[in-house]
This record gives C-alpha cells, structure tokens and sequence, in this order.
C-alpha cells in the first residue's frame, strides 16, 4: 500500500487516538506547501531519467573502475546492464517517495530484502551507495540550475536509501 505523508500522518495520530495537533497541522502545512516543487522535481527526473543514469553510471565507474574491468562486479554485459537497471530502480522509487514525503514506499519495495540478496550474490554495497550519492548531486544541481525553490527536497529518499543500505557490513 503507498502511503503519503498525509496518510501516514493521520495514521499515526488515528492509532495512538490523538487530534492533529499544532505539530501536525505545521507539518502538513509544509507538505501541501512544497507539493509543486515535489511535482517539478519528479517531472524532472522522469524526462531526464536515462541521461541521470547513463551520466550517474559513468562517473561511478570512472571513481571506481575497478567494477568494470576483468572480474569486477559490472564487467561482463549482463553485469553492467543489471548495475543500470537497479540504478534506474533506485531513482524511480525515490522520485516516489519524494512525491509522497514519505520514504516507507522504499523500505517496502525496494530495502527489505535487498540488502540479503546483495549479500548473497556478493555485491559490494559501497559502489552501490555511492550511485545513489552521484545521482542525488545530479538531480541536485539539474533542480537548481532549473530554478526550483527548494532543492534539498531531493535529499530525503536519497539519503534513506544510502543509509539503510550502508548499515550491512559487507
């Protein structure tokens, strides 16, 4: 079930049997009032989303080519091909969550049980994070240079993302 930040919100103060409060109300205040920005930075991602992956990938193996040479993790066809398609999930999901406001459609969809299948087919989680990062500052940069008011927006599922994958130690 995808929860926004207004249900997820109004669950929380429906179970424990509570009125919004002020803190409530202020925080869907700036959900409702960040909604534009949110659309921009999705409409963004999604027309520019195979550049922000090509480019992404490209400067991750130029920081770590040791993934695309002989016995790396991206070095053969399939292999490298798998590294675009997870990088694409990742930005997918994330222009997700930073629709909603609420980064529980990653820990859903896309963390539980990555970290063990990564894990179990031996793939390092450190270049992983750090394809997430370069395409956070992509995203970053591409908002700013197009204007939009609030660019840190983009930093939310990012940055639950690289963190949730980081607690495993490879």
């Amino acid at each position: 079930m995808l929860v926004d930040a207004v249900t997820s919100l109004i669950k929380n103060y429906d179970v424990t049997g509570r009125y919004l409060d002020r803190n409530a109300l202020d925080s869907l205040k700036s959900y409702f009032q960040s909604g534009t920005t949110r659309i921009k930075l999705a409409t963004m991602i999604n027309g520019n989303s195979p550049d922000i992956v090509k480019n992404a990938s490209r400067q991750l193996f130029e920081e770590v080519p040791e993934l695309i040479r002989a016995g790396g993790n991206a070095y053969t066809t399939r292999r490298y091909s798998a590294c675009l398609r997870d990088m694409d999930y990742y930005l997918r999901y994330a222009s997700y969550a930073l629709v909603a406001g609420d980064n529980a459609i990653l820990d859903e969809r896309v963390l539980q049980g990555l970290k063990e299948t990564y894990n179990s087919l031996g793939v390092p989680i450190g270049p992983t994070v750090r394809g997430i990062q370069i395409m956070k500052e992509m995203i970053k940069d591409m908002a700013f240079q197009a204007g939009l008011d609030d660019v840190n927006l983009v930093d939310a599922p990012f940055d639950h993302l690289t963190r949730e994958l980081s607690d495993i130690s490879v």
